[in-house]
C-alpha cells in the first residue's frame, strides 16, 4: 500500500490598499492620542505658571467707600505709573468695566502690596 502525503498549500498574507490604511491608522492611533494629551496637559501647565496665577503673588484688600482703581493704584504704588498699576489690578481681578465698589475684595500684585 502506498501512502500519499497531503501538504497544506502555503498562502501569503496579502494586504489590500484598504487593509494597509487600516493598519497604518491603528499603528498611528496611540501616537496621536499621546500627542493630544501632551498638548492639552502642556497648555494647562503653561497657564498656571503665569506670574498672576501663582499662589502668593498677590495680596487682597477691601475697597473703601469712595476709592477707585486709580486712587488704589496711587496709594499702593506711589512711585509707579498709575495706568500700569490699574492695568495689572484689572487683569489680575478680571475687572471688565473698570470700576470697583465699596466692600469689594480685590487682589493687588505682591510687588505693590507692601505700599498699602
Amino acid at each position: 500500500m502506498s501512502t500519499i502525503a497531503v501538504t497544506a498549500p502555503t498562502t501569503r498574507l496579502r494586504l489590500t490598499a484598504r487593509g494597509r490604511r487600516v493598519f497604518a491608522f491603528l499603528a498611528a492611533l496611540p501616537v496621536v492620542v499621546a500627542l493630544t494629551l501632551a498638548v492639552v496637559g502642556g497648555g494647562v501647565a503653561l497657564a498656571s505658571n503665569e506670574a498672576g496665577a501663582s499662589a502668593g503673588a498677590f495680596a487682597e484688600i477691601t475697597v473703601m467707600n469712595g476709592e477707585t482703581l486709580w486712587s488704589i493704584a496711587e496709594d499702593v504704588a506711589p512711585g509707579s505709573d498709575p495706568r500700569d498699576v490699574v492695568a495689572e489690578i484689572t487683569r489680575l481681578n478680571a475687572i471688565e468695566n473698570g470700576s470697583v465698589t465699596a466692600g469689594q475684595r480685590i487682589a493687588i500684585p505682591a510687588a505693590y502690596a507692601l505700599g498699602r
